[in-house]
């Protein structure tokens, strides 16, 4: 075995992977001392010493695996975001660069990477985003169609809320989400159009209760798509393990009952006439 082979299976280990999970929440709990002053102000230095030290255990993980797959490491998605994460941590936070220390917190991202239950809520969100942009572009049409009803309907009454197609969606958007959607808009809107409720009701069932459980539908699904891809990688690799050593164990059979291989029986004769 190589040394890259080695290093590639170390890193695959269990202990390495859950000790670079203690080390990104570590860090995101030290990373959220720095924003109180009072802390900073008694252990600063040593918070600044321990972060340093926790940037160079990733550089250090990243390093390694560069060495260990080489290119093959940037046929992984999950490894490119590792990259990119820990590349912005080491850019100088001062002058133009100064935001880029607020980014630093990223770094707690990276247990989705190192997580496989992680990775396969992410993969099966990323997988429903085809089927969410069609979804998405249905309820922007409700909400046109309702915004442009709505200015037309309460625009006079309720400038404020209704009084262009901005405010009306915002409005409508507000409503979608149930907050104080009764005693803050309809219920007053009411006061003056009691139909109204004609008008938001259909809009709500529409929206809060058919669009957005379509969504999460289309996530769940695509979870469970990502579950089944995951287990059938399992099981291909599993069969391949094992056609290889039953190979192995043929290859062995056809050696021990070849015309030139020699019998126990005969063996053991030869050595008695000995």
């Amino acid at each position: 075995m190589t040394l890259r082979e080695k290093t590639a299976e170390f890193l695959e280990t269990r202990l390495v992977r859950h000790g670079i999970i203690a080390v990104i929440l570590f860090n995101a709990v030290l990373l959220g001392m720095e924003t109180s002053g009072n802390i900073m102000a008694a252990v600063g230095p040593m918070i600044l010493f321990l972060d340093a030290v926790c940037l160079s255990i990733f550089v250090v993980e990243i390093g390694l695996k560069l060495f260990a797959f080489r290119l093959a490491f940037f046929r992984s998605g999950w490894n490119i975001f590792d990259f990119v994460i820990v590349g912005i941590s080491l850019v100088p936070g001062a002058g133009a660069f100064t935001v880029l220390r607020a980014l630093r917190i990223l770094r707690l991202l990276r247990v989705v990477s190192v997580t496989p239950s992680l990775r396969r809520v992410v993969e099966g969100f990323l997988k429903a985003l085809p089927g969410m942009g069609s979804v998405f572009l249905l309820m922007s049409m409700i909400f046109y169609i309702g915004a442009v009803m709505a200015t037309k309907l309460f625009q006079a009454s309720f400038p404020e809320w209704f009084g262009t197609i901005g405010r009306s969606a915002y409005s409508l958007f507000q409503i979608m989400t149930l907050e104080s959607w009764s005693m803050g808009i309809v219920r007053p809107v009411m006061e003056v159009y009691p139909y109204a409720w004609v008008f938001f009701v259909p809009f709500i069932m529409m929206t809060t209760f058919a669009v957005v459980n379509l969504l999460v539908g289309l996530i769940v699904n695509s979870m469970q798509d990502a579950h089944h891809a995951e287990d059938v990688v399992k099981t291909d690799a599993y069969r391949e393990e094992v056609l290889k050593r039953l190979e192995a164990i043929e290859a062995r059979v056809s050696a021990a009952e070849s015309p030139g291989a020699t019998s126990p029986a005969e063996r053991k004769g030869a050595s008695g006439s000995g």
